[in-house]
């Protein structure tokens, strides 16, 4: 269970996910100072609705799950603030892909 399923549940077919932090220094070892980084477009699924509601009133699955490491849009979430961390709010289906680890 994640430490956000007390204090944040999305609805339907939305998912809330931690963005990762970016990178400090380029391939070539180059740092990258905090005013020119590009925010991440990968992060970790913290929270995730039951899925989306369907026409004949069923319910799809999420696709996503809680720790799940995924890529998104740049435009796709909005964002939020709890606990003083951000957060990204978005649908499923501006979940890109997950990325799996190997």
């Amino acid at each position: 269970m994640s430490k956000w399923s007390d204090k944040i549940r999305p609805l339907h077919d939305r998912v809330v996910v931690k963005r990762l932090e970016a990178e400090e220094r380029t391939k070539g070892g180059i740092i990258i100072p905090e005013t020119a980084k590009e925010k991440p477009q990968e992060g970790e699924v913290v929270a995730a609705g039951k899925g989306a509601i369907l026409s004949d009133g069923s319910v799809r699955t999420m696709d996503v799950q809680v720790g799940d490491k995924v890529l998104f849009g740049k435009w796709a979430a909005t964002d939020v603030k709890i606990d003083g961390e951000e957060l990204l709010v978005m649908k499923e289906e501006d979940i890109i892909a997950v990325v799996n680890a190997s």
